[in-house]
């Protein structure tokens, strides 16, 4: 698999050869908050008018949880009645989760919650996997109207998974190694719009270098943060950043270019 190298720090803007999609309008996607019970502030900021989210991921108890709860409802129905997306989180365990298990916690998100659609985090990256992401997703398409699909690499996959999902999130991790990354050539075949990046440990002076990263490497849907991940069990994303105000009013006046 090829490789451009990202944007150096510093460098002016700019788009590499074979970028389609000017003018794509930059937008947030929330890899998921903490329950709406331990972190209402961080949900009501998500439901406020005009803040620019693509989607916002709802992860009740590592999946859907074993009965519907009644706060994750009225959080996930807020950000519906606003014309918000949002999607159910399903762990694809890089492939080993069972079929009927994935598609059985799918089918509860859509019962209890409503769902617009499904981040399967942990999603495989591999040509042999390929085939049971085709049919994971598939059944999902056939689940519900029009679902909104991201596949939660975290990495570039193999450039087969593109034909499969609406977004593909194709770097998740820390701000020291998202600086220096690098960008798959077959992604300048698709438009901005169909890729994700989520980053961790975002300092507040290097906000517009991130971003900046992020249109040169052609992802439209971004979440970052200054909030890091110190353990194997912290997950950054469940605060804002605490630029919330910032990168709100960034993100929302900005077009990738």
């Amino acid at each position: 698999m090829s490789y451009l190298i990202s944007t150096p720090p510093g460098s002016p803007p700019g788009t590499p050869p074979g970028t389609p999609g000017t003018g794509v309008r930059t937008g947030l996607g929330v890899p998921g908050c903490a329950h709406p019970l331990l972190a209402p502030a961080e949900w009501g900021e998500l439901s406020r008018p005009g803040t620019p989210l693509h989607w916002v991921v709802l992860n009740v108890a590592d999946g859907p949880g074993a009965r519907p709860d009644p706060h994750c409802l009225e959080a996930a129905g807020r950000l519906r009645n606003g014309g918000v997306r949002v999607l159910g989180h399903l762990d694809a365990a890089r492939g080993a989760r069972p079929f009927t298990e994935l598609i059985t916690d799918a089918q509860r998100y859509l019962e209890w919650y409503q769902v617009d659609g499904f981040l399967l985090d942990r999603c495989p990256t591999d040509r042999t996997a390929l085939p049971g992401t085709r049919r994971a997703v598939a059944t999902l398409r056939a689940l519900c109207d029009d679902p909104h699909i991201v596949l939660g690499h975290g990495t570039h996959p193999h450039p087969g998974y593109a034909e499969n999902a609406d977004q593909l999130v194709t770097f998740s991790g820390s701000w020291s190694d998202y600086r220096w990354s690098q960008v798959a050539e077959w992604t300048a075949d698709h438009p901005p719009e169909r890729f994700c990046h989520f980053v961790h440990g975002v300092p507040r002076g290097h906000l517009e270098e991130a971003l900046r990263i992020a249109r040169w490497q052609g992802a439209a849907t971004i979440w970052f943060t200054d909030r890091s991940a110190r353990g194997a069990h912290d997950d950054p994303w469940e605060t804002m950043p605490g630029y919330w105000d910032e990168i709100v009013s960034r993100v929302g006046t900005g077009v990738s270019e």
